[in-house]
């Protein structure tokens, strides 16, 4: 059996400790060399990621107005029966493929509603639908089973303003036409301590294949905008989500026990995170083990005014991997890219590759916290340890940042493999740029000069380079 390059590398080093040194440095040539190599497919194209595998859209063969339904378009009359009949309507023609639901422009006020399989909803240019304020007009359901109770309350949740369950091949677009859940009331609520359930969202879907959520503005959401949850082939493109800097956890984009996910071409800016990577909640997410896996995201300006621009977890118990994140500007935000959980969430962080980042105006630019987030009741197992692994970061620069990055990791569950490559931060003040504890990992090209924990010299450069060469178009990016 043929030895591995790098392993023979390694034997080298054990017996010639004084040629260690070049030996690695041929091993990262080779590696860097394999991630070339990789990145040229059989037709001369480079390696791709889910947002080249795109959907394609065609149009429906029929196609309704939501005016031939009664609704009224002057944000005063409610139109959830519009709605709610329009979609009924349109079941008849799944079989012949699908329909369209047409929105003209307006303002259209409406509670939750349930979309169907084979349905495209489009909003005309000046079309909005507004999100009742009136929290009677917003059902009332069961809490997912992954997180055993609601986010912010223990029990049931509202349903989301629109909705899927079990559908295949939705699309929700339009001509820049904008989803308002006027959320002002919702925030109120929630700071007062008021909430008789966990807030809404604008939009989820829940055990769906084949989304599409495109060319749209979605605004002042009560808390997500946009869910999918036990999914598989979702797009999100050409979006605008925003919501006021202090508006309580507002979230963007939350990708939850998902797969086969693309997040591209969007401009979101969020009172807490803006896209937040979720896979269920301790001990129910554990049992209900589905990952979120398979994602990525690319040319995105994020904002996130109190949480982080890109983050994972802290619900993250089903386990979150191969996720690829490329050509974001993130600004004015509390926190870059972060990694959250703790103990008694379990489930897993790894294979994560992020690359060309530019931030601006960013307190912490890298974080990945041991401690991060509580727990849904008395019921979690404090020996479910998480596992954070082969996490690597290429060709990041920052200006006017902070804290360059806080790794504290977990004693009996350090994390491992932390990478950095290509690394420039320039850091604000003359505080303690970088904070390690419980975290191993590697770093090449990296200013400032990261932290003892981030300098290991061998023991997991070959983890670093396996999740390049797996990456291979953006590996040679640099070189």
């Amino acid at each position: 059996m043929k030895m591995p390059m790098c392993s023979i590398c390694y034997l080298h080093l054990e017996l010639f400790n004084s040629m260690g040194d070049i030996c690695f440095g041929f091993c990262v040539a080779l590696l860097l060399l394999l991630a070339l190599s990789n990145a040229i497919g059989i037709n001369g194209e480079k390696s791709s990621g889910q947002c080249d595998y795109k959907p394609s859209l065609d149009p429906r063969p029929h196609s309704v107005s939501i005016l031939e339904f009664g609704a009224v378009g002057d944000g005063k009359t409610l139109n959830t029966i519009a709605f709610q009949n329009a979609i009924f309507y349109l079941k008849s023609f799944a079989d012949k493929g699908g329909a369209q639901l047409y929105v003209p422009p307006g303002k259209w006020l409406t509670g939750s509603f349930n979309l169907t399989s084979h349905l495209t909803l489009f909003l005309e240019k000046g079309a909005v639908i507004l999100g009742s304020q009136d929290p009677s007009r917003w059902d009332v359901v069961e809490p997912l089973p992954s997180y055993g109770r609601g986010i912010e309350l223990p029990g049931k949740r509202y349903r989301s303003l629109i909705n899927g369950y079990k559908l295949l091949d939705v699309v929700i677009t339009g001509d820049n036409g904008t989803i308002d859940g006027q959320g002002s009331v919702w925030w109120e609520w929630f700071n007062s301590h008021s909430l008789n359930y966990s807030r809404p969202h604008l939009v989820e879907f829940i055990e769906s294949e084949h989304l599409v959520v495109s060319n749209l503005t979605f605004l002042n959401a009560p808390a997500y905008n946009i869910h999918p949850v036990y999914c598989s082939n979702v797009l999100v493109q050409n979006m605008s989500l925003s919501a006021p800097p202090k508006s309580p956890y507002t979230i963007g984009i939350v990708p939850d026990s998902s797969n086969n996910v693309c997040i591209e071409d969007s401009i979101i800016e969020m009172g807490y995170d803006a896209i937040a990577l979720k896979s269920g909640w301790d001990e129910y997410g554990i049992s209900y083990d589905r990952a979120t896996r398979d994602v990525h995201i690319r040319r995105v300006h994020l904002q996130s005014s109190s949480g982080s621009s890109i983050a994972f977890g802290s619900e993250m118990s089903g386990g979150i991997s191969n996720v690829r994140v490329e050509q974001v500007r993130q600004y004015n935000s509390f926190s870059g890219i972060e990694f959250r959980t703790t103990k008694g969430r379990g489930g897993y962080i790894k294979g994560i590759y992020i690359s060309d980042v530019e931030m601006e105006n960013v307190n912490l630019a890298l974080g990945a916290i041991g401690d991060c987030g509580l727990h849904p009741d008395d019921k979690f197992d404090p020996k479910a340890l998480p596992v954070l692994d082969q996490i690597t970061l290429q060709n990041v620069t920052g200006t006017n940042i902070v804290i360059a990055g806080n790794f504290t990791g977990i004693q009996e569950s350090p994390f491992t493999s932390i990478c950095l490559f290509n690394v420039s931060l320039m850091v604000s003040t003359s505080s303690k740029s970088w904070i390690c504890s419980s975290v191993v990992g590697f770093s090449e090209s990296v200013f400032p000069e990261p932290c003892p924990e981030l300098k290991s010299p061998y023991s997991n450069s070959s983890s670093c380079y396996s999740l390049l060469i797996s990456y291979g178009e953006s590996a040679t990016a640099s070189l």
